[in-house]
């Protein structure tokens, strides 16, 4: 004799088991779902440097082949180097006209190399006017130079330069200084402004020794 209520009872128990499992599925599906909407939304980090040569795919003819000085073009004629790198824990060169005084006030800086301007601004204090330049080498490698205490800016932020041309005039950051030309060359490009002065020359490159060991 079949016994219905034990039949009714497994009957129930294999409903139940089978509703637990097709939930059990729909979790699965909808945390697979929801894992997957995290992975798109996830932004991979892009390091500055791979940002950098990320803005010269395109513009490959501005790569840095060699470099030159950014005053009295290209040999730096009519100029002299008043505060080497290190000098005093300089952290550029200071140029300035054979002249002296205020006389290259209003003269011609040139960018050392071809390049792109990523700053292009007026920041008061000791520094007045300053302009940052990334240049990415046929290395492969990229250095930064910093022009400061600039009279006028010609060049914006976002412009692609070339070797030798003018961007900014020598100032004297709204008369602090006697004119004269504030170059640093950095190989960490993702130090800020900076102090001018330390201690610490880690980032920074000697100026005049790595335009000459580029030309």
């Amino acid at each position: 004799m079949i016994n219905y209520r034990l039949l009714k009872y497994t009957l129930l128990l294999l409903l139940c088991a089978a509703c637990t499992f097709s939930k059990g599925q729909e979790k699965q599906e909808q945390n697979k779902q929801k894992q997957e909407q995290v992975k798109e939304q996830v932004v991979p980090i892009v390091s500055k440097e791979q940002e950098v040569k990320n803005i010269f795919k395109s513009k490959t003819d501005y790569i840095a082949t060699n470099f030159n000085f950014p005053v009295g073009k290209p040999n730096a004629k009519g100029y002299y180097n008043a505060q080497v790198f290190g000098e005093n824990n300089h952290l550029g060169d200071d140029w300035n006209a054979v002249t002296g005084g205020n006389t290259d006030l209003g003269d011609p800086i040139y960018s050392i190399a071809n390049g792109y301007v990523n700053f292009a601004e007026d920041i008061g204090g000791g520094w007045g006017k300053v302009i940052r330049v990334w240049h990415l080498k046929a290395d492969g490698k990229i250095v930064e130079s910093l022009y400061a205490h600039c009279n006028t800016i010609i060049v914006k932020k976002g412009e692609f330069v070339k070797k030798g041309q003018k961007i900014a005039t020598i100032g004297n950051a709204d008369g602090q200084y006697l004119a004269h030309l504030h170059l640093e060359v950095r190989e960490d490009i993702n130090l800020p402004v900076g102090p001018g002065y330390s201690k610490t020359k880690k980032g920074y490159l000697d100026p005049t020794k790595f335009i000459n060991k580029n030309r």
